[in-house]
């Protein structure tokens, strides 16, 4: 259809008609069952959620609470940088200080946690392929980008993580400000002794994160390059989401005193809420 059989509503109407059954692969699949790469073992009515993250792009969820997200890193650039907040009172949020602070632990992987600055778990790291993570440099910003690959803005060639999850916050309500530090998934960064930050890339193709979420949560994430990925060329692929329901922690599998805490206040709140 030409341009200009769209600058009438019939036309305009019909060319939005005719885009029914079209799909492409970085786009929510419905329903999510239909969906394929579902690991072995999730039933098709437990399915809540697939999606394939593009490259320089975001998504914003909200999720129950004991919900699995699993997230593949497709081709080996995929970059997650995740805010989490409490869906029921968001100023509760992810706290990254803490997260690394009560764990005695700043490179996270399987069984660690990711917290609240309430003392409460968020979400739990089930599995983890990748093991390339970083907790201290945070998501890029608009100026840097712009300074880097010429441009920054959301709609821009080059999106910058801020950017893009700011239009994520504002799905739910949420201003630039209640935008915590985030966490970054599949790029890592390595602290050195002199407590610079070297940059380790990704694990490759095919990596997986499986996170659990703790309670109702608002998930925001943006699949953007790494703020210290020297490459020249903003280099971001695809990042694929598959959500089920499932059941929160019971406390049970608490391997350290501060987790087992940090799980009993997380149930504790969950209990008097009703959830």
């Amino acid at each position: 259809m030409s341009e200009s059989a769209t600058n009438d509503p019939n036309g305009a109407r019909a060319h939005a008609r005719a885009q029914g059954g079209v799909s492409i692969e970085t786009m929510p699949v419905f329903p999510p069952s239909a969906a394929d790469h579902w690991p072995e073992g999730v039933e098709p009515e437990s399915a809540v959620w697939a999606e394939t993250v593009g490259a320089g792009n975001y998504t914003a969820l909200a999720v129950a609470a004991g919900t699995v997200i699993e997230l593949t890193d497709l081709e080996g650039d995929a970059c997650a940088h995740l805010a989490l907040f409490n869906s029921l009172q968001t100023d509760e949020r992810l706290n990254v200080a803490d997260t690394v602070k009560v764990q005695w632990q700043a490179y996270l992987a399987a069984g660690h946690l990711l917290l609240s600055d309430r003392g409460r778990v968020l979400a739990t790291i089930l599995a983890d392929t990748s093991e390339h993570h970083d907790t201290f440099a945070g998501t890029s910003t608009r100026r840097v980008n712009e300074a880097r690959y010429g441009s920054g803005s959301a709609h821009g060639g080059s999106p910058a993580g801020l950017e893009l999850l700011t239009l994520a916050a504002a799905k739910f309500g949420l201003e630039p400000r209640d935008l915590p530090p985030t966490v970054t998934l599949f790029q890592g960064v390595f602290v050195e002794p002199t407590g610079a930050l070297t940059f380790t890339g990704s694990a490759g193709a095919g990596a997986t994160v499986r996170l659990r979420a703790e309670l109702p949560l608002i998930v925001l994430l943006a699949n953007v390059p790494h703020p210290l990925d020297p490459r020249p060329e903003y280099t971001s692929s695809p990042l694929r989401i598959r959500a089920w329901a499932g059941s929160p922690a019971t406390g049970a599998d608490s391997d350290t005193p501060e987790a087992a805490r940090a799980y009993a206040n997380t149930i504790a709140y969950s209990n008097l809420r009703g959830i």
